[in-house]
């Protein structure tokens, strides 16, 4: 581990992941991520479908109070579901998990579900606001990391490359 993690004069952990040492961790990332994103939206719109079906239900109970929650049922699933797959012990992703791919923060650990929260809603204004930029600024690094990335501090890697136990 001591190749991987190094600690500078401060104490301070350095920068884990180098891609210039390690290009397996960044090998066909940008891919891997699309396809990833592609999985966790069906699997969010399918968590959408049962909490509608639940909702509805609900609104009956209520007599229709209930169905102000349809206001916002996507984005907290959504807001949810990578709260508690991204920033749980995997820290990961269904999706991300299926791709072979992880989030870690720029120093190794994993992520948190706090963290995982504001990734998400930053992704979400991210492309809501700055689209084309948030895609060229996956070009342009060489840890091929998004806006919302570079701005939360996180990392993601090819989990397959990462050394066990980390």
């Amino acid at each position: 581990m001591s190749d991987v993690i190094g600690t500078g004069s401060s104490g301070v952990r350095a920068d884990v992941f180098d891609p210039v040492a390690q290009p397996e961790l960044f090998e066909g990332l940008r891919w891997r991520r699309t396809m990833a994103f592609v999985v966790d939206v069906a699997m969010v719109g399918t968590l959408f479908m049962i909490a509608a079906f639940a909702v509805f239900f609900l609104g009956l109970l209520t007599l229709g109070l209930g169905w102000m929650l349809y206001f916002i049922l996507w984005q907290a699933v959504a807001l949810l579901y990578t709260a508690f797959t991204l920033g749980g012990p995997s820290s990961a992703t269904p999706g991300m998990r299926l791709m072979g791919i992880e989030m870690r923060l720029w120093y190794g650990d994993k992520a948190y579900p706090l963290l995982a929260a504001a990734h998400v809603i930053a992704f979400w204004l991210s492309i809501s606001f700055l689209t084309p930029f948030v895609l060229v600024v996956s070009l342009l690094n060489e840890r091929k990391r998004l806006l919302h990335d570079i701005v939360l501090g996180t990392v993601v890697v090819n989990s397959s490359a990462l050394p066990r136990g980390r």
